[in-house]
């Protein structure tokens, strides 16, 4: 019972310092800077909005508080030897890492980088500056590198659960040059999620023992514990053209999955055995950057899967409340009739739409190749497409063009929206794009 107490108590006092600390709130306005940026590039794109800046970060904030929740329960038994000083210090790198690609908040790249640091300061035990920058790397020099390590492990395992089941809900249709130089229709699918993070730590003085000892520090928690939080953010950023947004997130999935239990596995074997702490701070975030770099490599093999057919016209996205929703209209599917009429152009769409304004029967073959028969009456006011948005003519006017993105382009992206007639900067983190008027 004395114990079930102190950590309610400690858990209390950790709640305290996570409101107290300004990161938490960095990351959940970075999270609504980059969503109000996908409303942006939807308005850009099709002149309508698919989806609302303020859901998306009210459903990754809620997902994330659950996650981080969850996490931390998992991580009781883990055991995390984590000062205030170590949270700033991650925070920093993070936040320096930040100026220069967008994705590299994360922290499979900061706490890879700080194992980096410490494994290059070992070389160097007499090396002590003056002033902050002493404490700086004394603060590295004591950091637990397998425990962080195993941590982002265990936050990527997470991630890859989120990835599983909110990830498809965050992907933004938009229209992207192929390999060979065509307009295609693609997804972007990016989401992030602030992870608050309450890690019990070996107390200073001496305290309430735990009832079992967790696996990482040894005799250090022979004195008592305590709790101190850690703001986290984690978030996946993918491009595809030749898949639907749930099935690129279920390979996400999978191979998040597979990331973090083999950096688990490494950032354990490291703990009992030092020398693996540099291979396992390594793959921390160059096999990260790999997981990226394949799956774009991939998509460009992969013939698109948004263009027109011989017959009809491929929808690329479904309008949410649309009419095209209410009857049963799904992205990736092909308009074939309308009205009877065979459609190849959005002219001939709008010309058979037009054969009876109040009224629309429509054949659409759905993924599979079949063909399936819709109707419904059409009411003022309503979109003049059904509230399907449409893979991209050869003339569309405006594609995305892939180019690297910082901090700084997210910040000044109201500035250019105002200032350029014919470009709107456009960014994510795993690489960055804008949308061009062609």
């Amino acid at each position: 019972m004395e114990v079930a107490l102190e950590l309610l108590w400690n858990f209390t006092d950790a709640i305290v310092q996570l409101l107290m600390q300004p990161f938490y709130y960095i990351s959940i306005l970075f999270i609504m800077l980059m969503y109000r940026r996908q409303v942006l590039l939807e308005r850009k794109l099709f002149h309508v909005r698919l989806h609302s800046w303020g859901l998306q970060t009210w459903r990754t904030f809620i997902g994330g508080l659950l996650a981080g929740l969850s996490v931390s329960v998992v991580i009781l038994f883990l055991g995390i030897s984590l000062t205030a000083g170590a949270v700033v210090c991650i925070w920093i790198v993070a936040i320096i890492l930040l100026l220069f690609r967008v994705r590299f908040l994360c922290f499979a790249y900061s706490i890879g980088v700080l194992g980096v640091i410490q494994f290059v300061l070992g070389f160097f035990p007499g090396f002590h500056p003056a002033g902050m920058a002493g404490t700086a790397v004394d603060t590295v020099r004591e950091l637990d590198i397998p425990a962080l390590l195993a941590l982002v492990a265990v936050l990527h395992l997470a991630e890859a659960l989120l990835v599983k089941l909110q990830g498809a809900g965050f992907a933004n249709p938009v229209f992207m040059e192929s390999k060979r130089g065509k307009l295609v229709g693609a997804y972007q699918i990016q989401a992030f999620w602030p992870i608050p993070l309450f890690l019990l730590i070996p107390a200073q003085t001496g305290g309430e023992l735990l009832p079992w000892t967790p696996l990482l520090g040894g005799d250090g928690w022979s004195a008592g514990f305590s709790m101190a939080a850690l703001p986290v953010i984690i978030g996946f950023s993918e491009m595809t053209q030749s898949m639907l947004p749930q099935a690129k997130a279920d390979k996400t999935f999978r191979r998040l999955l597979v990331y973090g239990i083999v950096l688990l596995g490494l950032s354990l074997l490291a703990a009992w055995w030092k020398p693996l702490m540099i291979a396992a701070a390594l793959v921390s975030f160059l096999v990260h950057e790999g997981l990226l770099w394949y799956s774009r490599l991939e998509e460009q093999q992969n013939s698109p899967m948004f263009v027109h057919p011989q017959e009809g016209l491929k929808v690329l996205a479904v309008i949410p409340g649309s009419p095209a929703q209410e009857i049963g209209i799904k992205a990736g599917e092909s308009i074939v009739k309308i009205n009877g009429i065979s459609i190849r152009t959005k002219e001939q769409m709008h010309a058979a739409l037009r054969k009876n304004p109040a009224f629309c029967k429509l054949e659409v073959r759905n993924l599979q190749g079949e063909s399936k028969f819709l109707q419904r009456a059409i009411y003022a006011g309503e979109h003049h497409q059904l509230g399907v948005i449409l893979a991209p003519d050869p003339d569309a006017g405006v594609v995305l063009v892939m180019k690297p993105v910082s901090i700084f382009q997210l910040v000044a992206m109201k500035v250019q929206a105002k200032t350029k007639t014919n470009e709107l900067q456009l960014g994510k983190p795993s690489e960055g794009e804008s949308a061009r008027m062609q």
